[in-house]
């Protein structure tokens, strides 16, 4: 009987794409893909986010999905509970306040390390030679150039001054530095979702509809770095983020990270 990450990798295989290029294609990092098909699933990530990239995968290479996601669960990793294939091609986040035991785990995903870039250094002849350039600098040339930097350096601060001045005058502190945000007013009794930017991010919250048409417009803009902003909840949501890596989701207290790159839609449960 095949493993999981057989019949990845031979679906992968039959398509005649690389690791790379199906990364590109589900949003999923390389180094996820190919340990999947390692069967290595610990990669650091919340189960949640596990059984995520497992769903997207299998459903790119045209693999049952419930059964992936069955035989995961029984190597003692997580809930398998069978979910109906979806049949969208964006990545699906699954923020369903889901289970009691989803809700213990860590509400932050690790990115892998990265591996350390180590410094070059020049070769000791290489190093003489710049020292010698170096000392070789006429004084009086040093000093105009350095006076003529500072000089530049305090016209840039002015205009910058004088631009922050005239951005506080005439913008709205919700909408600073992107389009105008269509909201709609949250009740305070029904659910809501916080939308968290990590850095300038712009973004479109509509309710899902039953036959997966665009539905009600529930918000619209562009958040800046640190800026928040709470969006009502009556059911679904599909929510689009570009990029999506900027957009962190708080629900009920627990904040989400996308988990994914680019232009990307996402839905909520």
């Amino acid at each position: 009987m095949q493993t999981i990450g057989e019949r990845l990798e031979e679906a992968r295989k039959k398509k005649g794409i690389s690791i790379r290029e199906a990364a590109e294609a589900t949003k999923i990092r390389g180094d996820y893909l190919s340990k999947f098909e390692n069967n290595q699933f610990d990669i650091n990530l919340t189960e949640l986010y596990v059984r995520g990239f497992l769903r997207t995968y299998a459903q790119f290479l045209r693999l049952p999905v419930d059964r992936i996601l069955n035989d995961y669960a029984a190597l003692g990793r997580g809930e398998g509970r069978p979910r109906q294939p979806s049949r969208e091609i964006y990545g699906r986040m699954d923020v369903s306040i889901a289970s009691s035991d989803e809700r213990t785990e860590s509400t932050t995903a690790e990115s892998a390390n990265a591996p350390s870039q180590t410094p070059r250094t020049l070769p000791p002849a290489a190093r003489r030679s710049a020292s010698a350039t170096v000392a070789n600098l006429d004084p009086a040339l040093v000093f105009k150039i350095g006076k003529i930097a500072a000089i530049v350096l305090g016209v840039a601060l002015l205009l910058w001054a004088g631009f922050a001045l005239f951005n506080n005058s005439s913008d709205t502190p919700a909408t600073k530095t992107g389009s105008p945000a269509v909201t709609s007013a949250a009740n305070p009794a029904e659910p809501t979702i916080t939308l968290i930017a990590s850095d300038r991010v712009t973004v479109t919250v509509r309710r899902k509809n039953p036959d997966k048409s665009d539905g009600e417009l529930l918000y619209q803009g562009t958040l800046t770095r640190g800026q928040s902003q709470i969006v009502p909840r009556p059911g679904p949501l599909y929510i689009w983020a570009n990029p999506a890596e900027k957009l962190e989701i708080e629900v009920r207290g627990r904040r989400f990270p996308t988990g994914f790159t680019g232009s990307q839609k996402l839905q909520i449960e």
